[in-house]
């Protein structure tokens, strides 16, 4: 290794180690540099390798997830620079659609204000202001966490092309006869007032009153006495004897009868019925239950509505109309009871309860006339693709979980009742309610029943624009970074959206370019407090990555995320932990400054006998990174950071350095120059492999080495390639 024959040890490294003066300063001359864009990169960088970023919701500040995603993403993207690829990473924001209008409708409240009292391109614009300022926050804040992305080709989810490519797949999915507008039940808000992918929905174990109802001959069980005005069936499992002689028959109601206002009920057998449930029988709701719903199509039962979309009972229910579902629940078991229909109540029935994540209020199942995309022949794709090994998941459990969920997909709702999104291109009849997603021939009226149509007034499921953003991202299909960076390398994302995202990506992705969207998919889980519980504001255990980071230096937080975290599984992080990797990078910094103060004299231009015990360190050093190269490329990211903290704190700078003292204060000009250059040698190699986990404090480092040429750190080449490599580095 070459360098400069006056060795001057820098001012700032005999300083401590400043992550505020250094970060923004070092971030600056990246960014200056050109190097985030692959095209600018030494001639040595060929082969291409691209990162697609997983857009970060444009509503606010990042949070300790988004801070995982940017350290992975950043280290495989340096490491792979390093490594001699044409590296590529694109940033984008989401405008996250039902995600962001709720912050935004939070926001509407404290001012007195409603979005329903809006008018809706008031209310978009407003948004879209919110959004475009919190989008350049968060871009900062992912400069300040080192993310070594090209800015050159930042991307959001509601620019002009994007909208283009997104609109060409809906009608894509027209013409393939794999979309349709039609009747089903949905997750409903009744404070939203928009229907819900499942992602946005809370499923929480609750115990409720399970109330015995007396149906003519039948007592059935049900958590929901309200509801017994949309009954259209009583159904029993095929193979339970008890009821083998009602099955295909219609049964009096008895009194029940004149409460509900409908005489008879058929009882129809199926499967799906619980033996074991109540008494074995119970009651089908198909407007207010999606199994129901499903039960009521396959024996081809009446809807009968009596809920409306603000939660409340609707005129189909005599007295009880206007009353809310919870009130019309208590008054309608009160008067149950009264009339002699209530055999007995079980106050301790447990069950699932799904709610709006955003406003814990229960969902409310409704029927309602949507977009839906046929999901399974799409997912049949995507299941060959992985099946295949065109795809492959670092966890062998989350591909079990995928081809699980694959196989038992059902048709998506791509319909959200929200003004925030991207506006579904469609057209609908106000008299059959028919869709048309083919808007180019201006449809003025319905070519089924001649009726008016107008513009559809729902957005997109933000789910359907992001499942496209692999290849929307790079500008399919005309623009040259999609005809070289697709397919992308790796996804990297949260184990939480493997199906309401990455799934959907890999789906959309073959449809739309034939080709799968990524060939890695890393998976992180949820970053949880140092007891393991999950973060969350009212609990007080939120720990703000950026908040951290100017604590302790971006480095130390980085390091914080990575050791300890195995891909997939949840991970804690602590403020101390954090502190303790701030001690690590203080501790790289006191010893950079001993081998540089201790290596003054000494010219590098003529490598020195080394002694045998040196040439065992190196060849130790070799070892130790090669393993750390081997861990990174099969993505044990949190063994390459171990290794490398244990390596440098306690093999390097106790041992090593420590040994190394009585030599170089010693008279013996060949053992002393043999440890000057090896101490040299190992730190500068360190410096190098540190740098993708820790790329602020090792940019800095590097910058004060006495090397000859020397280039930006985080263009120089890795210090050691694998055997199977075409090229085979020397430390």
């Amino acid at each position: 290794m070459n360098t400069e024959k006056e060795n001057v040890v820098n001012e700032k490294l005999l300083k401590p180690y400043d992550p505020k003066e250094t970060e923004t300063r070092i971030y600056k001359i990246w960014e200056e540099s050109g190097y985030f864009n692959p095209y600018n990169l030494p001639e040595r960088h060929k082969e291409h390798f691209t990162i697609i970023m997983p857009p970060p919701n444009a509503n606010g500040s990042l949070h300790a997830g988004h801070a995982v995603f940017v350290t992975i993403e950043d280290l495989i993207i340096r490491y792979k620079r390093m490594r001699g690829f044409r590296a590529l990473w694109v940033p984008g924001a989401d405008h996250a659609g039902f995600e962001t209008q709720v912050v935004y409708e939070k926001k509407l409240e404290k001012e007195g204000r409603s979005r329903f009292k809006m008018d809706p391109k008031e209310l978009y614009q407003e948004i879209m202001d919110f959004t475009r300022s919190n989008k350049a926050f968060m871009e900062n804040q992912l400069r300040e966490l080192g993310a070594s992305c090209d800015w050159s080709r930042e991307k959001f989810t509601l620019d002009a092309d994007i909208i283009k490519t997104v609109y060409k797949t809906f009608k894509k999915l027209s013409d393939d006869g794999l979309l349709y507008r039609g009747k089903r039940i949905v997750n409903w808000c009744t404070k939203h007032q928009t229907s819900l992918s499942e992602l946005e929905t809370t499923a929480e174990e609750k115990t409720d009153p399970l109330y015995y109802i007396k149906y003519g001959p039948f007592t059935v069980a049900t958590v929901r006495p309200e509801t017994i005005f949309g009954d259209t069936a009583i159904a029993i499992n095929p193979h339970d004897k008890r009821y083998a002689d009602y099955i295909g028959k219609e049964v009096e109601l008895g009194e029940l009868g004149h409460f509900i206002g409908r005489k008879k009920l058929k009882v129809i057998a199926d499967e799906y019925v619980d033996k074991e449930f109540g008494t074995g029988a119970v009651k089908i709701t198909p407007a207010h239950d999606p199994n129901d719903f499903a039960i009521g199509l396959k024996h081809n039962l009446e809807t009968v509505e009596v809920v409306d979309k603000y939660g409340k009972l609707n005129d189909k229910t005599g007295k009880y109309a206007g009353l809310k579902v919870d009130e019309a629940r208590k008054l309608v078991a009160e008067d149950l009871k009264t009339a002699g229909l209530l055999e007995k109540i079980d106050d301790k029935y447990k069950h699932s309860v799904k709610s709006c994540y955003k406003c814990a209020k229960t969902i409310e199942p409704k029927i309602m006339n949507q977009w839906f995309v046929k999901t399974a022949p799409l997912a049949e794709k995507a299941m060959k693709a992985v099946s295949s090994g065109k795809i492959k998941f670092v966890t062998e459990k989350f591909e079990k979980i995928f081809f699980h969920w694959m196989k038992n997909i059902q048709d998506w709702n791509i319909s959200r009742q929200i003004v925030w999104g991207i506006p579904i291109p469609a057209k609908i009849c106000n008299k059959c309610e028919n869709g048309f997603a083919d808007i180019e021939d201006e449809i003025e009226e319905c070519p089924k029943c001649g009726g008016e149509v107008y513009d559809d007034p729902d957005t997109f499921d933000t789910w359907f624009s992001s499942g496209q953003w692999p290849f929307a991202a790079l500008g399919y299909p005309d623009n040259n970074d999609y005809k070289i960076y697709y397919p992308t390398d790796v996804m990297e994302t949260g184990s939480d959206i493997l199906f309401f995202w990455v799934a959907r990506m890999i789906m959309l992705g073959i449809y739309v370019t034939g080709e799968v969207p990524f060939k890695t998919i890393y998976l992180h889980g949820l970053v949880r407090d140092s007891e393991r519980q999950k973060m969350s504001k009212s609990k007080g255990n939120v720990i703000s990555p950026i908040e951290m980071s100017e604590k302790y230096g971006t480095d130390a937080l980085r390091m914080a995320l990575i050791v300890g975290n195995t891909p997939g599984s949840d991970m804690a992080l602590s403020e101390d932990k954090i502190k303790g990797y701030k001690h690590f990078a203080n501790k790289i910094w006191n010893a950079s400054r001993f081998v540089l103060e201790n290596t003054k004299d000494f010219d590098f231009d003529g490598k020195p006998e080394m002694t045998n015990e040196d040439k065992k360190l190196i060849d130790e050093l070799a070892a130790e990174i090669k393993e750390i190269t081997v861990d990174i490329e099969n993505y044990r990211f949190y063994l390459a950071a171990e290794k490398l903290y244990h390596y440098f704190w306690h093999n390097f700078a106790d041992v090593i350095i420590e040994k190394s003292k009585t030599r170089l204060a010693g008279e013996k000009k060949g053992e002393r120059e043999s440890a000057q250059w090896t101490l040299f040698e190992i730190l500068a190699t360190l410096i190098k492999t540190i740098h993708p986990f820790m790329p602020f404090i090792t940019e800095e480092i590097w910058s004060f080495l006495p090397i000859k040429n020397k280039r930006l750190l985080m263009i120089e080449t890795w210090p050691i390639a694998l055997d199977n490599d075409k090229k085979h580095d020397q430390l």
